[in-house]
């Protein structure tokens, strides 16, 4: 789409995660290492899981960044594979240990589920994310009292405490929208979401006058689908697509569903998933288009003046 550049992660590939890369993302570049290792070897599933003493669904979850692994499984496999550098062996259970680290999210235990943990370790270390919304505006971008709206329509009989803890970890995960390095954020908004008044008119206008503010961020892109366009391509649900700026490790699109999500990484299924994104933006309107949209929604729910 003219004016639109694919949004690539902004800082060179590495070949060792930051220091600051977080844990979930590095349970990622440890399993596509391993998997890579497995593989160069010849070593089988199950031969690999003979030697650690597990089952291959281990195996399978420790490749894949869904389960940790412990540093003695580590450096038994690492011996299985041919490594025999003390160095690199070292270098690969140092990850390891750091992988195995919790995150901050992990204070929001609480009201975090399982199924919801992953993305938000992975936001933290991505270098761009793209999302595809249609019922709410992402968590990323939304205001308090629309967070709260959001959280009650799904959770009316919870204590109040327990819905000022939910929206509290909402709110920290925008932080990482004004680090320095800060990921690419990139939005596209089903036409619904600016029809649906969540919270009502006051809610609506703070959070359509957010929306406007955050467009002005040179590493954010707001895009408006409208519903001619959504009735031909929509995927149904939620997508967050995320890449990353470390060599191994693999993009992540992570879908959601009513009660749960599921994340994905491996190229065939991420394909389908960014081509869904790709040809939306294509046939939306542009972000300036969308800005106006947005001021045009503003308006509906009683906007006093232009955001600029």
């Amino acid at each position: 789409m003219p004016g639109i550049e694919p949004l690539q992660p902004s800082r060179k590939p590495t070949l060792t995660p930051a220091t600051g890369a977080s844990p979930t993302a590095l349970r990622l570049v440890l399993g596509a290492q391993l998997r890579r290792m497995r593989g160069e070897a010849g070593i089988t599933p199950e031969v690999a899981a003979d030697r650690i003493r597990c089952s291959t669904a281990k195996i399978s979850r420790m490749e894949t960044g869904h389960s940790p692994c412990k540093e003695r499984d580590a450096a038994d496999l690492l011996e299985l594979y041919g490594v025999t550098d003390p160095a690199r062996t070292a270098e690969f259970v140092d990850l390891v240990r750091k992988a195995g680290q919790r995150g901050w999210w992990r204070t929001y235990a609480d009201v975090l589920p399982d199924w919801f943990e992953p993305l938000v370790g992975l936001e933290e270390a991505a270098a761009s994310i793209r999302t595809y919304e249609g019922h709410y505006v992402p968590g990323l971008l939304q205001t308090a009292d629309y967070a709260y709206a959001v959280v009650r329509s799904g959770h009316a009989l919870e204590s109040e405490e327990i819905t000022r803890r939910r929206v509290e970890l909402r709110l920290r995960r925008q932080q990482l929208l004004e680090r320095r390095d800060a990921p690419k954020l990139w939005v596209l908004l089903d036409e619904a979401v600016l029809m649906r008044p969540t919270g009502g008119a006051r809610v609506m206008r703070e959070q359509l006058a957010h929306l406007l503010e955050m467009t002005e961020l040179p590493h954010v892109i707001v895009q408006v689908a409208p519903f001619e366009v959504t009735a031909h391509t929509s995927p149904g649900n939620g997508i967050t697509y995320l890449r990353f700026a470390v060599e191994g490790l693999p993009d992540v699109a992570y879908i959601e569903h009513l009660t749960n999500a599921t994340s994905v990484n491996k190229q065939e299924s991420t394909d389908e998933y960014r081509w869904i994104l790709d040809s939306l933006s294509a046939q939306s309107p542009s972000p300036a288009a969308s800005r106006d949209l947005l001021w045009e929604a503003l308006k509906r729910y009683g906007g006093g003046g232009p955001v600029v």
